[in-house]
């Protein structure tokens, strides 16, 4: 008998549920069954079980005065579990903290998500402007040090899948949205082995990142160092955040078991 594929295994009632879950991200925190009914494109009736059984099991939870639902606490712990987890996080914690207290700037590490960055992790400066902490946001790849520095080494067909599939949207002047421009500028990264946000993503804000690797010498995420403008001179990320972003990767890849 041929082997089935795993796309014949599927229970819709769980893809329905978990396309439903999927509703709550970036800055949508509540959502009524109409509005849920219309992105679903199911019938109320349905969506109105799903939210049931997933309000037993507290992953969704109804606001009582908007009538609406929201995330239930039992997505914070599944979140909080995966997190804990994770080596990386666990390896990457003391060097991130080292980190902080060599540039006191804020540190990060984070992993590719489908085409965006996923910030797992962060260690503040002490400074009293700083950059806002994103753990947990979703953000594009192809303007973000971290991201380039995650997808520099793709072929031009993976990289296609890291992009997004029309334009390039640009978030500020210095946002790089010509595709051939941006390839250009990966071949320099992969060759250098570091990448740099030049107030790309957010106005006034620059960021340095190095890849993190594991055993299997693979790429599996990045770690960076990110301030206001004002503070990252050209001089100083030059012969002090380079130099210190790629021994923070480099430290953090040999605990993961990365060998030169």
């Amino acid at each position: 008998m041929a082997k089935k594929e795993k796309s014949e295994y599927l229970i819709q009632a769980v893809s329905h549920a978990l396309d439903l879950l999927e509703q709550f991200h970036g800055e949508v925190d509540e959502l009524g069954v109409t509005e849920l009914s219309k992105r679903l494109k199911l019938h109320k009736n349905n969506v109105f079980r799903l939210l049931a059984t997933l309000e037993s099991r507290s992953y969704i939870e109804q606001n009582k005065v908007t009538e609406n639902y929201r995330l239930g606490l039992k997505t914070l712990e599944l979140g909080q579990t995966f997190i804990k987890q994770m080596g990386l996080l666990r390896q990457s914690k003391p060097v991130l903290e080292a980190l902080v207290a060599n540039c006191n700037e804020t540190t990060y590490v984070s992993i590719l998500k489908d085409f965006s960055i996923v910030y797992l992790d962060v260690v503040e400066t002490a400074m009293t402007v700083r950059v806002v902490p994103r753990v947990g946001s979703r953000l594009p790849a192809y303007c973000t040090a971290a991201g380039k520095v995650q997808i520099a080494n793709m072929s031009d067909e993976e990289l296609e899948t890291y992009l997004p599939a029309k334009e390039l949207k640009s978030y500020t002047p210095n946002t790089i949205t010509d595709r051939d421009a941006l390839k250009k500028q990966l071949k320099q990264i992969a060759e250098q082995g570091y990448a740099f946000d030049n107030e790309e993503l957010d106005s006034g804000v620059k960021c340095v990142s190095a890849p993190i690797r594991d055993y299997t010498r693979r790429i599996i995420g990045a770690v960076s160092i990110s301030g206001p403008s004002m503070r990252f001179s050209d001089e100083r990320i030059k012969n002090e955040l380079i130099p210190l972003v790629l021994k923070a990767g480099e430290e953090i890849s040999s605990k993961l078991g990365f060998q030169k």
